[in-house]
């Protein structure tokens, strides 16, 4: 591949690495990049959220990102990933 000394210049991730020495797209769903990608929020997911979020604010002494997870009906949310939600929305 005449193109390869160019992709060479530029920071590779070890799935792209991976991935030109094997040949592009040999890398299968759910490996490298994307198995690292978060699934999105839902409308309703971000109205719970919305809604635990609410009330647990006022709650003294008590963690509010801990409260939320523990009462959050979709398992796998990670804190870091409700911390960013919130502040998104």
């Amino acid at each position: 591949n005449k193109k390869a000394v160019v992709e060479l210049l530029f920071w590779k991730s070890p799935a792209a690495a991976c991935e030109m020495t094997k040949g592009y797209s040999s890398l299968q769903e759910g490996e490298g990049a994307a198995k690292s990608r978060v699934p999105p929020w839902t409308p309703q997911e971000e109205q719970e959220l919305q809604e635990l979020y609410w009330k647990y604010k006022e709650v003294e002494g008590e963690d509010v990102i801990a409260a939320i997870l523990a009462h959050l009906p979709t398992p796998g949310r990670t804190r870091k990933q409700v911390v960013k939600q919130l502040v998104r929305m």
